[in-house]
């Protein structure tokens, strides 16, 4: 019998039909939809007369365009107005269950899908977002697709797609104090370059990978995207199985054994075959932050911005401009420069294993004056926990504002911009130009990193502050 990889087993168990010559037919287990890429989907459905063929295989929620405070009240932007209600519609004309405002389930669709024990190993799983690799945590293939491939999802739960190439990313060792799943995958990035992984689906191994938490492996994962994976995993283990059981929609009873039987025989191999693999050292690793436009562009927080001559004469052109827009200079130490904002939330780092995290380490302190802080939880259950367990209180003595759910200032599709100008530390997933609100300027960092920069009011190494 042939070694497998965990990409292959799961696979082969979900392709319909392959086409010679061509991609294959893939069965998707569930479809995660949102207000932005849904609407011209389920217009391509009545035009042509289709129904939904599985609406119970579809979970929807708001996140992208929800205002974060004042939820009960009407959307002020009108096209984020427009696109929430025409999502409610939709909902309600081809019979598909809508977690929307003012519904205990609503929330991030990256972080509600696994908190409900919807996201499950060995599953297939969709949507018009490019972060819905995080639920490749759970040893799932899990992708983003385009808003033509959502009318297809959404009449066939099917998929054309091709079979990416498969890479393995093993890190070993331990983390060093302060050093978090975050910090691990911006130095992968860091490494391998924005574009690293492109055209690949990527496993995520090795002893610090194992050690993580779910809500640390679903931030790697996240990330996978940024180096230009098609998607990214991690097998499930007992960490996993034990986050899944007892969700709300997790299997239960007997047929909880059997999924659990089938679940433990996912893994890759003794010998299976990557493509490409990379070895790093957990130890190496330190805070890590973004000093560009992409999410490749990350040092470790004691170091400083590339010189001239230690970028490759093709990228010079790009760097430049990068660090113009961001207002830094070659060479140029990160550590002391000062900071306007700090954004915690988005599906990369807005659970409650992140919001307790800061909570423990902001206890007694206070943001520095200048500072404006936003925590934005994942999801209204986040949110709940965050007040049941004092959380809450714990940021407003801080001066911390907590926020109500949504994608908030990981994109300028809301309320909730950063000025132009101003310096942003943003526990989000992209840095990109005006990505957080025109001619904004964004660093990537951790939830640590981000709160030490919140009460010092400048980039800081939060190992000498815990």
């Amino acid at each position: 019998m042939s070694t497998k990889t965990l990409f292959d087993k799961i696979w082969e168990k979900h392709v319909i039909k392959k086409i010679e010559g061509g991609p294959s037919v893939l069965y998707i287990d569930t479809h995660f939809i949102h207000e932005v890429t849904s609407p011209q989907a389920f217009k391509g459905l009545e035009k042509r007369g289709l129904p939904v063929f599985r609406p119970k295989q579809v979970v929807a929620t708001a996140d992208h365009n929800v205002p974060t405070l004042h939820q009960e009240l009407p959307i002020k932007e009108e096209l984020s107005r427009i696109q929430v209600q025409t999502l409610k519609d939709n909902c309600e004309k081809f019979g598909i269950e809508l977690y929307g405002l003012g519904h205990p389930y609503q929330g991030i669709v990256h972080v509600i899908g696994p908190e409900l024990g919807v996201t499950q190993p060995g599953g297939t799983y969709v949507c018009g977002d490019s972060h819905t690799s995080t639920h490749g945590a759970f040893g799932s293939i899990a992708f983003g697709i385009g808003t033509s491939e959502v009318e297809m999802v959404l009449a066939t739960q099917c998929l054309l797609q091709s079979k990416p190439k498969l890479m393995r990313i093993n890190v070993d060792g331990e983390l060093n104090k302060g050093v978090s799943s975050k910090d691990i995958v911006l130095y992968v990035i860091a490494q391998i370059t924005a574009s690293g992984a492109t055209g690949y689906a990527v496993e995520f191994a090795g002893s610090a990978i194992r050690a993580l938490s779910m809500e640390a492996r679903m931030t790697i994962c996240n990330m996978s995207i940024e180096m230009g994976a098609r998607c990214g995993m991690i097998a499930p283990d007992e960490i996993t199985f034990n986050y899944v059981k007892g969700r709300e929609f997790a299997p239960k009873g007997e047929d909880w054994d059997k999924k659990l039987a089938q679940w433990k025989t996912l893994y890759s191999d003794e010998g299976a075959s990557f493509d490409k693999e990379y070895n790093f050292k957990a130890g190496d690793i330190e805070p890590m932050i973004t000093y560009g436009t992409n999410p490749g562009m990350g040092i470790g927080v004691t170091g400083h911005v590339p010189q001239l001559s230690e970028i490759n004469v093709k990228d010079k052109p790009s760097f430049e401009k990068s660090i113009a827009y961001m207002g830094l200079q070659a060479g140029e130490k990160i550590k002391g420069h000062k900071v306007d904002y700090v954004f915690i939330g988005s599906c990369t780092n807005s659970r409650i294993e992140d919001l307790r995290q800061v909570a423990a380490f902001v206890k007694g302190k206070q943001k520095a004056d200048d500072v404006t802080v936003w925590i934005v939880p994942g999801s209204k259950q986040v949110e709940a926990q965050a007040k049941e367990e004092g959380i809450d209180k714990i940021f407003e003595a801080a001066g911390f504002q907590l926020r109500q759910p949504g994608c908030s200032a990981c994109l300028g599709m809301n309320e909730d911009k950063i000025p132009a100008g101003k310096y942003c530390v943003s526990t989000s997933n992209r840095n990109f130009e005006g990505r957080q609100g025109q001619n904004a300027r964004t660093m990537l960092a951790s939830p640590l990193t981000a709160a030490a920069a919140a009460v010092t009011g400048v980039i800081s190494d939060v190992r000498e502050l815990i």
